[in-house]
């Protein structure tokens, strides 16, 4: 990283900050490379506060310098006009993502909001916050698509697609992750957006185990998978997507659509359009959903891919 490159960095939040007013957004995102000398550092904006992350070490001077400018941030103009709160710091390359406070106060428990969507989220603790910046347009995608739909959301963790969703007039979302914490966060989020959760099931189980249970409550007009990319026991991307894939046809309804993303570095499109034609073949390629223009990656392929896919 080029500790000259850091006004660079200062002069883009400071431009950024009145365009995203209240929403959250990723100010700056060097890992998409575009940004020399800065591509390991990204700069989140979430519930007025501001989280910058390291995803490798740095030199002493170059931290030093970065805090710096952060202190004189917190005391700018820019920053007093968009009411900001709190800075903070998180180095994501050791162990635990340890987390500090540079300027003002971080809540921990923080309301971010998305296209005027409210999710409650935990900031500085772990690793993830509870919702990916990078997913915003597959979330509207959903939104304005959702009407009068049944929709299963896989992999489904704190439920931002079953938000979106339901806002936007599904009949029904049966959201399924192992994790039953990031469940309960995902029942938070409904009730935090005053969703009635009649019309919201949750199923804690690991989904290669529960197709009996998936199948009955459907069948479905919206099928969203959105795995991780690797999760230690229970899902391995390249080889547990297609068992997935296969089972898409009798899950679905004629004319059901499919929404399915990767975001491995090391996978292209091609690889969910190709094992979609191997595994389920009575749905066709439709479109690759674009990514908000903050995340901009020198290898398209390299970051999210989101496919629409339709029998």
């Amino acid at each position: 990283m080029d500790i000259n490159q850091l006004a660079t960095f200062f002069t883009h939040i400071k431009q950024q900050l009145p365009v995203c007013k209240t929403e959250m957004r990723r100010l700056f995102h060097g890992r998409g490379q575009t940004w020399q000398g800065l591509e390991q550092i990204t700069a989140d904006w979430v519930g007025q506060q501001l989280i910058v992350t390291l995803f490798k070490p740095v030199e002493e001077d170059f931290t030093a310098s970065l805090t710096q400018g952060l202190i004189e941030l917190f005391a700018s103009d820019e920053w007093q006009s968009v009411q900001g709160v709190g800075i903070g710091l998180k180095h994501r390359y050791q162990h635990g993502a340890p987390f500090e406070v540079i300027a003002g106060e971080i809540k921990e428990n923080t309301i971010g909001i998305e296209n005027g969507l409210k999710y409650q989220l935990v900031l500085g603790k772990n690793q993830n916050m509870g919702i990916f910046l990078d997913m915003r347009i597959g979330r509207q995608w959903v939104q304005e698509h959702a009407q009068g739909k049944r929709v299963l959301n896989l992999f489904s963790y704190t439920c931002g697609f079953s938000v979106a969703a339901m806002a936007g007039g599904a009949r029904k979302v049966l959201n399924v992750d192992m994790a039953k914490g990031a469940l309960s966060r995902g029942r938070e989020n409904h009730q935090l957006n005053d969703h009635d959760l009649f019309d919201v099931n949750f199923l804690g189980h690991d989904i290669f185990r529960s197709w009996g249970k998936i199948t009955k409550f459907g069948p479905y007009d919206l099928v969203i998978i959105d795995p991780p990319s690797f999760q230690k026991g229970s899902f391995a991307l390249t080889k547990d997507y297609k068992k997935i894939l296969r089972r898409l046809p009798s899950l679905l309804n004629e004319n059901g659509e499919v929404i399915a993303c990767v975001n491995s570095p090391a996978v292209s499109e091609d690889f969910l359009i190709e094992s979609m034609a191997e595994e389920a073949p009575e749905l066709k390629f439709v479109e690759r959903l674009a990514n908000p223009e903050e995340f901009a990656d020198v290898d398209p392929q390299a970051s999210l891919k989101v496919m629409l896919f339709q029998s």
